[in-house]
């Protein structure tokens, strides 16, 4: 993104140039509009006096079609503007100031790569494909029976939707099952349990399978579901990983004797990370942080091609909890990768660390008056990306927007990942000073339609796919929408404002005449001021040979 930094602060400074500019554009023409009706012939030694005399004698039908008149081309231009936002989604006078103004300024032209992205925007929008909508396992979900079940008790109400606890029943039935159950019975039992979609019955029958064995699947069902505590969860967890591993043991040495043993030992696999990831997470939860990380790098270690579990998320969490920053960006450096499926997580990760060489002195007064340091243009890149990839994010980290409990499964760049997101992040913002405050100056940019350099146009389907994974009770977010630009508010306020004054002026044409000469005469005093200072300094000679020209 060209010069992403300055984005905001050229925004910002094109907003209050345009806005004074069409301010004096209305009071040029209504001057022209007033010379005209009134045929007055101003020259500069009549002091104005004429003008003056004319004012005097205005009727009030003269107000009356002069608001009238300002009512009507300030809705006329009303009216283009919205057709122009609703049709290409920006304002013609916000495109025109960006287009040819900002250059003059010295700032720079981003519409062509903006342009040149909307010309590929059918390219793009075959590329936005069921994949890019793909919803993912949340690597920071939380535990059915110790968390979403508490708050259900406490509130009444549902924190999981049943197509979120439909995804996680397939998840559970493709890593904890296999072809070869059939042969053991503990196992058969299981393979029937993970589809069951009541909880009790999942529960009982996770009971009758250690009846019959110690069988790990079961374990986990019960830590999962069962267990009230974390505490509890872990107990179970321990138990799980002890009868995991052996299975795992013994299916490795017969891994290579068939594709049914290959599918069992791919399945003990599966089984023996999922245990170990829950224990690192239990003692994460539990405080025991420093432990939490050391299992989870022994797992990515032991385990580094099993990527899908997205493990590095929660170590950079953990991380974060410890402030090991340094180690936080050896993490990014290895998975923030342009090959790799980005992630809120990273993105934000990344903006933050950003933040915090900058957030405690930055300001953005400061900023607009001496330019942005490397640093602080090195943070704003990061901020911008992050925003571009997960639009939704900020409102959260901002306490804009209540959080809920996240779900078990998130679509990224959707409105369920920022919750996710935030659920576990919101604290590590807040312990780097004036992080949120940095991250508060750029919240609204850039739009994920109009700015699309770094990643793929924001995909159009995660509105539907959003509101399937979250409670009713959430108000989703929704994005790409399009916000009315400050010209179309301005305009609309302009029309308002002249509207009012016309009927007014209808209903009271006299009272509404006596404060229009008094605005106009004050309008005029500092004028008539210079004008008498001028005449008084310069000769009356050279004066009137300059009102001769």
């Amino acid at each position: 993104m060209a010069e992403a930094g300055t984005g905001f602060l050229e925004q910002l400074k094109s907003c209050m140039v345009w806005s004074w500019t069409y301010l004096w554009t209305v009071w040029f023409f209504f001057m022209l509009f007033l010379v005209y009706i009134l045929r007055v012939p101003l020259k500069i030694n009549d002091n104005l006096s004429t003008v003056s005399m004319f004012l005097n004698t205005l009727t009030p039908k003269f107000y009356v079609a002069l608001t009238g008149t300002s009512s009507l081309i300030s809705g006329l231009i009303l009216i283009f503007e919205w057709w122009y936002f609703r049709k290409y989604g920006t304002s013609f006078i916000e495109q025109v100031s960006v287009s040819h103004l900002r250059p003059l300024l010295g700032g720079v032209d981003s519409n062509t790569p903006n342009n040149s992205n909307t010309s590929n925007g059918d390219a793009d929008s075959n590329r936005q494909s069921v994949s890019e909508c793909k919803v993912w396992r949340n690597p920071l979900n939380l535990f059915r029976g110790a968390e979403y079940n508490r708050y259900t008790w406490v509130t009444g109400r549902e924190p999981l939707t049943y197509y979120d606890m439909n995804l996680s029943a397939q998840d559970h039935q493709t890593f904890f099952t296999c072809d070869s159950d059939h042969m053991r019975p503990a196992d058969a039992i299981m393979q029937k349990a993970w589809r069951e979609r009541n909880p009790q019955a999942r529960i009982s029958a996770a009971h009758e399978a250690l009846e019959l064995n110690e069988c790990a699947t079961a374990f986990i069902l019960l830590a999962e579901e069962e267990a009230t505590t974390i505490v509890e969860a872990e107990k179970l967890f321990k138990q799980a990983l002890k009868a995991g591993e052996g299975c795992y043991r013994r299916s490795q040495q017969l891994q290579h004797h068939g594709t049914q043993y290959e599918a069992q030992h791919r399945r003990d696999t599966n089984v023996l990370v999922y245990i170990k990831r829950r224990l690192a997470m239990c003692a994460r939860k539990l405080g025991r942080t420093r432990e939490a990380v050391k299992m989870m790098r022994d797992l990515m270690k032991e385990f580094p091609l099993l990527s899908m579990f997205n493990i590095h998320e929660n170590l950079l969490e953990a991380l974060l909890e410890l402030q090991a920053y340094a180690d936080v960006q050896a993490v990014l450096a290895k998975y923030d990768d342009i090959s790799l499926p980005k992630s809120a997580t990273i993105c934000y990760t990344a903006a933050l660390l950003k933040a915090r060489a900058v957030s405690d002195k930055f300001s953005p007064e400061a900023a607009s008056r001496r330019g942005l340091s490397t640093a602080e243009m090195n943070a704003v890149e990061a901020i911008h990306r992050a925003v571009e990839f997960n639009p939704h994010v900020p409102k959260y980290l901002l306490e804009m927007k209540s959080l809920i409990l996240p779900p078990e499964h998130i679509l990224k760049r959707g409105d369920s990942e920022a919750i996710a997101y935030a659920f576990f992040h919101l604290q590590h913002w807040k312990r780097v000073e004036g992080a949120l405050n940095l991250l508060h100056s750029f919240r609204m940019i850039p739009y994920p339609l109009e700015k699309g350099h770094l990643f793929y146009p924001y995909p159009i389907c995660t509105e539907t796919a959003d509101r399937e994974l979250l409670p009713s009770f959430h108000e989703v977010s929704v994005y790409p929408k399009k916000e009315l630009p400050f010209f179309i508010l301005f305009t609309a306020g302009l029309c308002s404002f002249t509207a009012m004054l016309a009927l007014l002026t209808h209903q009271f044409p006299e009272l509404m005449g006596v404060f229009a000469k008094a605005f106009l005469s004050t309008l005029f005093a500092p004028l008539n001021f210079v004008m008498e200072k001028v005449e008084s300094i310069l000769p009356s000679s050279l004066w009137h040979q300059l009102t001769r020209i």
